[in-house]
């Protein structure tokens, strides 16, 4: 089983309806926290009323904190990281679970893929507009037609829903707080794994999420995360991404990509990203 992390923040209606999801379309009982952000809409209360392990903090403070806490209360070995604004679709934890068991140890970081109404341009994203909010939300139509929405596993899992194994969160610190309240999170979260010898970033194509793209960024002074993760780690996220997690490459059988053959154009991206923080 699972330990399922959701961090919220006043967003009551999206969370109800994304614990129903885990309830309704999992095969196993997973262990569910919530780490509950300000809670003045009453989601505290419903938390509490319906018995949910949750942390709790009086203010927003943000996804890297409010992680790091619920990771805390964790009963079993494997921790999923979901959005409250997220619907798990049937089948979602076995198609983890299967990805899980074919591993050869537990250094991975593993993502479920998401559906969007809108497309933004993301290559590991199913688009399918089933409303973008739990009032337009076409459950019905959603569930019927999701077999026709499975696609090919990915390489490049960094957002969530993501599956990592416990002792690795905590063996590489979890989420960076210096990173608060959370812009770029997710990348320096693997690139921590990466230092730690983690290669497998896969995303799993039948593994299937509907994300509402209920954010909460707008709400909160944002932490200039790109900025940091050139400074933290000597090159730009979108180096890390496109050469060495190579977002969005179709995966082979085993799930490991071969290393990169052109080393001379890793190695030009590398200082290009070293350039620029240098005179940035």
């Amino acid at each position: 089983m699972f330990t399922i992390l959701i961090p919220t923040w006043n967003n009551l209606a999206h969370l109800r309806l994304c614990i129903e999801s885990i309830r309704a379309h999992s095969a196993e009982p997973h262990q569910i926290v919530v780490h509950v952000n300000d809670g003045s809409d009453g989601s505290l209360e419903w938390i509490r009323a319906n018995g949910i392990e949750h942390t709790a903090s009086p203010t927003n403070i943000g996804i890297c904190y409010a992680m790091n806490e619920a990771a805390m209360l964790a009963r079993h070995d494997r921790l999923v990281y979901l959005n409250d604004d997220m619907y798990c679709l049937p089948g979602w934890d076995t198609a983890l679970q299967r990805r899980v068991e074919a591993m050869p140890d537990d250094l991975y970081l593993i993502s479920g893929t998401m559906i969007e109404p809108r497309d933004s341009g993301n290559p590991c994203v199913v688009v399918g507009d089933y409303g973008s909010s739990v009032e337009t939300f076409r459950a019905g139509d959603l569930l019927r037609e999701a077999p026709k929405l499975a696609r090919a596993d990915w390489a490049g899992a960094t957002w969530p829903p993501t599956l990592v194994a416990r002792r690795w969160w905590h063996r590489v610190g979890g989420y960076s707080t210096e990173l608060s309240p959370g812009m770029s999170s997710d990348n320096d979260f693997s690139m921590k794994l990466w230092h730690a010898g983690c290669r497998r970033f896969i995303g799993v194509g039948d593994s299937l999420v509907y994300h509402f793209q209920q954010k909460s960024t707008g709400k909160v002074v944002k932490n200039d995360g790109r900025r940091q993760f050139l400074d933290k780690w000597g090159m730009t996220q979108s180096t890390f991404d496109r050469f060495y997690l190579r977002r969005g490459t179709a995966l082979p059988a085993g799930g490991v990509l071969a290393e990169a053959e052109d080393t001379a154009t890793l190695r030009r991206a590398l200082w290009r990203g070293r350039m620029k923080r240098r005179f940035s």
